[in-house]
């Protein structure tokens, strides 16, 4: 199958898979935020994001091992999935044995126990999903995220409204959850799982661990330009602000769902081409993807924040709406944030991970810089949001520059250039409801489309007639 075509397939069964069932819990939002106070829905959240640190640090980052040393044609897959459940079972062992003393930090309110939990059966379940996609099971990988949020959504509904257990309903609907999928995958692919020693083989494992490794930082990096802002937006202002933040922050989330499907089936196709063609032809594939991409991800950041308002009105409880102030900012960031991940990919195709580890950990060093620099400010948590734009902007140049080494695809500069310049625009009007700032919205969105979706439709066009 012609590389364009199996890129948009594997897109568009993720996307029927992954959307759907991620928009489900998007509208389950008035829900929370009338069963949560904004005080619970920030220690909610605080709990997940603490057990999402975690979970590299408890692992190794060997769920992203998994999946690139699966893609290899010349490598065990069942030594290479051993080797991670290995790695997943050592580290709840170990956390499990200090437990004692981790559960002594006052600041989880004694919830140390479920933030343990959740990062193991994350853990579990991430990796077992990426073993299925990186074996080109692309339907079941989209299947089983579906049956997940579904038995997420069943189980919050459960916990919030017929037995009102508040926020550990929250972060159990999603513990349960995950181990409940990651047991139907291993009956899906038992025949290749294997807890025997005999499927463990030290060089693979030592290879998988040179390259997951530098993982560990990098998604703490990454953890920290997300999520800091969060615990410091606490400490400086207070839990109310934060629910408010939290809250906020998604709607962003349907960007980050947006560009998401996407580079799960972009990497795949990134790595298995890569030895498929020259090296001149991977440039121009790379440069042509990237191209539609950017275009889908500033035209959806426009509408979102356009609309920024009335998502608040018709998604959040009314205690919850002045939030729709911190999305704008929000949403700007998070196009920075997909284009680097883009950009991550080039370093996934050649594994070069320890530069993903620098890169990420220049953005987490400029994002706490500015968290605190900002949010002390009358710009509040709109501070942290616009440190989390700095950071990922910054991050994003520099990636763009350094990943030239390696693939020197077209960036189409004044294309970025000219769509960053609309959106910062609108967001600017929107925050600060500048005069005529509805029409800015309207303008700056229709701008946007014009600029990028015929680009983008001949281009899918073209794409669909090969092959």
């Amino acid at each position: 199958m012609d590389k364009y075509k199996k890129l948009i397939n594997n897109t568009a069964i993720l996307a029927v898979g992954t959307f759907g069932s991620k928009l489900l819990v998007f509208l389950l939002l008035p829900l929370y935020t009338a069963c949560l106070s904004t005080s619970e829905y920030s220690t909610a959240d605080i709990i997940t994001q603490s057990a999402n640190l975690l979970m590299p640090i408890m692992a190794l980052g060997i769920c992203d091992a998994v999946f690139r040393f699966t893609l290899d044609r010349d490598i065990d897959r069942r030594s290479v999935l051993t080797t991670g459940m290995y790695v997943n079972f050592a580290g709840l062992l170990i956390f499990a044995a200090l437990f004692p003393l981790l559960n002594m930090i006052g600041y989880f309110e004694g919830y140390m126990w479920l933030i343990i939990l959740y990062a193991f059966t994350a853990n579990l379940h991430a990796m077992l999903a990426q073993y299925v996609r990186a074996c080109g099971m692309t339907a079941f990988f989209a299947l089983q995220g579906i049956i997940a949020t579904a038995l997420t959504v069943v189980l919050n509904i459960i916990f919030l409204v017929v037995l009102d257990i508040g926020l550990l309903g929250y972060v159990l609907s999603v513990v349960i959850a995950d181990a409940v999928l990651s047991a139907v995958i291993i009956i899906a692919i038992r025949k290749e799982f294997s807890l025997s020693f005999k499927h463990f083989n030290r060089t693979i494992a030592a290879g998988m661990l040179k390259f997951s490794i530098p993982m560990i930082p990098t998604t703490i990096f990454w953890w920290i330009t997300n999520v800091s802002d969060r615990y410091m937006i606490k400490g400086f202002i207070g839990s109310d602000i934060n629910g408010l933040y939290a809250a906020a922050f998604k709607i962003p989330t349907m960007l980050i769902l947006l560009s998401g499907i996407f580079i799960e089936a972009w990497q795949f196709s990134a790595v298995t081409e890569r030895d498929a063609e020259s090296k001149k032809n991977h440039e121009v594939f790379f440069g042509t993807v990237f191209d539609s991409f950017q275009g889908m991800l500033y035209i959806s950041a426009a509408v979102l924040i356009a609309l920024s308002k009335l998502f608040a009105i018709v998604l959040f409880d009314d205690s919850y709406y002045t939030a729709w102030q911190y999305m704008p900012l929000l949403i700007s960031a998070t196009v920075f944030s997909s284009l680097v991940t883009f950009m991550g990919s080039v370093y996934l195709v050649d594994k070069k991970s320890v530069h993903s580890f620098v890169t990420s950990m220049i953005g987490a060093v400029i994002n706490i810089l500015l968290n605190l620099m900002l949010i002390p400010t009358p710009l509040g948590a709109n501070g942290a949001a616009l440190a989390t734009f700095a950071s990922y902007f910054v991050v994003f140049i520099i990636r763009a520059i350094n990943t030239r080494k390696f693939i020197c695809f077209d960036l189409h500069t004044v294309k970025l250039t000219v769509n960053t310049l609309i959106i910062g625009t609108q967001t600017l009007f929107m925050i600060y409801e500048l005069p005529y700032w509805i029409a800015v919205q309207i303008v700056g969105t229709a701008a946007i489309f014009a600029f990028n979706a015929r680009p983008i439709l001949k281009g899918v066009m073209k794409l669909l007639r090969r092959g």
